[in-house]
């Protein structure tokens, strides 16, 4: 049995959320090689190299799967990015029958005045049982502005695990997109360190479960400058027999003063067999702070159903139509088209 995702402060044992067991994971002892990678927009802004830091996760999904990462990695990015023009970047790892186990360790360091757009995708290209185990760290400096976009497109046979960890320096604005959609487990460990006055983290999370399907989101702000600022907005829709957790946790530091958190997360049951989960946490140790959370699960509305379908709609479009209005927000701050249209097409075949 696997454990991991641990949350921050400990909870009643009663709420079954302060970690994710998993029974039926082997971890591949032998990874072998991936080498289906597509770098696109690769400039004189965004270098790579790889030159990877293996320092510790202050949190992160495990010992096992960081160990893993750090000994064993079969794809290494240390991306720099040196520019004031927000250029994009589209990392691409494709899984198929030659390239089934990803290990990744992918650190992005933006210097003083940086900016950019990162796409990470991962995909299956064929129906087969793939494992993906990686960290992605992020170091804004001073008046860094940094967009990165995490697409999780992975079949239901496949494990996805991912521990995300940001340091953000003064002035420094990092927001993330977060996709996600694949994998018969896809568990994810984020954590942010606001360290300086005027860090500024958002993160705006979507995700899609069907089936047997499981998701474990464990999402940690620690704000320690005076007017940090962290968003966290996640919604999603879940059918059939998914199961979906979120642990939400915005800690107000000492010296934090006039910092702001906001943490929101909205689940649809689109099927009276899935579950949901939440627990939303706010911690503070100074005062002069203003934190905000909500959780919330609920079905479609009727009425809803009732108008759409009396347009002509059946059932099964209707609920797309009602998911899709509900992702649209999230998807219209994503300026490549060409990625939109991918991200809408999976969400009707998920939904089918």
């Amino acid at each position: 049995m696997l454990k991991l995702n641990e949350t921050p402060v400990r909870t009643s044992r009663n709420f079954n959320i302060n970690n994710i067991k998993l029974d039926d994971i082997n971890i591949p002892d032998s990874i072998g090689n991936f080498e289906n990678i597509t770098i696109v927009n690769e400039s004189s802004n965004i270098k790579i190299d790889n030159n990877v830091n293996n320092t510790n996760l202050t949190y992160g999904l495990g010992t096992i799967l960081e160990k893993q990462v750090k000994e064993n990695a079969n794809q290494k990015l240390n991306i720099l990015v040196d520019g004031k023009t927000n250029k994009e970047l589209i990392v691409d790892f494709e899984f198929d029958e030659d390239n089934i186990n990803l290990v990744d360790n992918i650190q992005v360091v933006a210097n003083e005045n940086s900016k950019a757009t990162i796409i990470i995708k991962y995909q299956s290209l064929e129906n087969i049982q793939a494992f993906h185990n990686g960290i992605l760290k992020v170091i804004a400096k001073k008046n860094a502005h940094i967009n990165i976009i995490l697409l999780n497109l992975l079949n239901l046979k496949s494990y996805n695990f991912i521990s995300v960890e940001n340091e953000l320096k003064q002035n420094a604005k990092v927001n993330y997109t977060i996709i996600d959609f694949g994998g018969k487990n896809s568990i994810t460990n984020y954590y942010s360190n606001l360290l300086e006055n005027n860090a500024d983290n958002k993160i705006n999370t979507i995700y899609l479960g069907k089936e047997n399907q499981l998701f474990d989101f464990n999402y940690i702000g620690e704000l320690r400058g005076e007017k940090a600022n962290i968003n966290i907005e996640v919604q999603g829709a879940i059918k059939d027999n998914a199961n979906k957790h979120f642990k939400g946790t915005i800690d107000f530091k000492k010296g934090c003063k006039k910092a702001m958190g906001d943490e929101s997360e909205f689940c649809m049951l689109l099927s009276d067999t899935a579950k949901s989960i939440s627990l939303p946490m706010l911690l503070c140790s100074e005062e002069d702070v203003e934190g905000n959370h909500s959780s919330s699960a609920g079905k479609i509305g009727e009425k809803e159903l009732f108008y759409i379908m009396s347009r002509g709609f059946e059932l099964k479009e209707a609920m797309k139509l009602i998911v899709r209005a509900m992702f649209n927000k999230v998807l219209e701050n994503i300026e490549n088209k060409e990625l939109q249209k991918q991200i809408l097409k999976e969400i009707n075949i998920r939904l089918d």
